[in-house]
């Protein structure tokens, strides 16, 4: 069971217990989270820990009862028991190096507080599960596996990855019929694996899984691509019922075919506050819990799906382009390509669902 009648969260809760995860699930959740506790955090005692959590769905409570058996020294503070300030001045005796958890439902707010920078300011170590309610039923169970912390695939081939996209002078994506292509070297690629030895910040959203970069040239990419899954303007997963064509010229969408009126609005969202719809990240998902099979509503999550991601609008911050300003970039909506193959200059590196490098 995830709670008892002792614990704050079931009195909050009007003494009823929700249905929980499976027993498996949560053994399943702690086993990952040790791993990537010790592995990629290289957190432990006498390290502090500061877990916040909310109790508001399955999810959120089976990755507490997770890091419970994890680390039982920290210190658990349930968000809707306590003030905001109660939860700011339990990360003041925090030192550098130590770490904080929030598991959310939806997403902390603490006014002007903007919690993972301000704790990435103070050298502080955090890991974030946000938007847990998005993810019901068998989503939960599928995010639970996209916790799973493997470090010789996400640093071997990520590492892999990115160094032959930072050679790349091209690249291609062949979505089944149709052809994207990159007549442009590429950004120097930047990884979320859960190596953290050559960054500033440790720490940032879970799960990982996945490198990222752009055209160096925007107006070099044309060509079409069909893509089967959109983020809609509730940032969930939209799954039309057939793949969307994106006709892309010097960059830019320039024609949809089978569109949707959810996606149609989508764009016509982005038009009218930029003028006209940018693409802009090359995403290389290598998260192997999520496929076209394996879903979850949340589209941040999503994102780590194994496989190519796009994204549409002038926002993209990691990058800066001179025909782009940042005052005026709004929108970045991630779209996921149907992917047969991934080309990187005349070399094939994705291909039967499987990166190969």
């Amino acid at each position: 069971m995830l709670l008892t009648k002792n614990d704050e969260s079931f009195n909050k809760l009007g003494g009823t217990l929700p249905d929980p995860i499976p027993a498996h699930a949560v053994d399943a959740a702690e086993k990952h989270l040790r791993d990537v506790l010790a592995i990629a955090f290289e957190h432990a005692y006498p390290r502090s820990a500061v877990v916040v959590f909310d109790a508001r769905c399955d999810l959120a409570i089976a990755l507490t009862e997770a890091y419970r058996r994890c680390i039982p020294d920290a210190v658990f503070i349930d968000f809707d028991a306590v003030s905001p300030e109660a939860v700011t001045d339990a990360f003041v005796p925090l030192a550098p190096s130590d770490l904080v958890v929030l598991i959310q439902s939806t997403n902390f707010r603490l006014d002007a507080y903007r919690i993972r920078v301000e704790l990435f300011k103070r050298d502080l170590k955090v890991i974030e599960h946000p938007h847990l309610a998005r993810m019901p039923g068998m989503q939960a169970l599928y995010y639970i596996d996209s916790l799973a912390y493997d470090p010789a695939y996400y640093r071997g081939v990520g590492n892999a990855l990115k160094a032959r996209i930072d050679r790349a002078r091209c690249g291609a994506i062949d979505s089944g019929g149709e052809r994207l292509v990159f007549a442009s070297p590429f950004e120097s690629a930047k990884l979320n694996v859960g190596d953290y030895s050559n960054m500033k910040n440790v720490g940032g959203q879970f799960p990982i899984g996945e490198v990222f970069t752009e055209a160096q040239d925007l107006e070099a990419v044309n060509g079409r691509v069909r893509i089967f899954v959109f983020g809609d303007t509730s940032f969930s997963v939209n799954r039309p019922e057939k793949p969307i064509t994106l006709v892309i010229a010097q960059g830019r969408v320039t024609g949809v075919v089978d569109s949707t009126p959810e996606f149609d609005q989508v764009l016509v969202n982005i038009r009218a506050d930029e003028g006209e719809v940018w693409l802009r990240e090359l995403g290389f998902g290598m998260n192997r819990a999520f496929s076209k099979d394996r879903m979850v509503d949340d589209i941040g999550t999503y994102e780590r799906m194994c496989g190519i991601h796009l994204s549409l609008g002038a926002k993209h911050g990691v990058y800066n382009k001179p025909n782009i300003r940042r005052a005026g970039a709004k929108h970045h909506v991630d779209v996921f390509a149907v992917t047969e193959a991934v080309f990187l200059d005349d070399d094939v590196v994705y291909a039967d669902g499987v990166w190969q490098v």
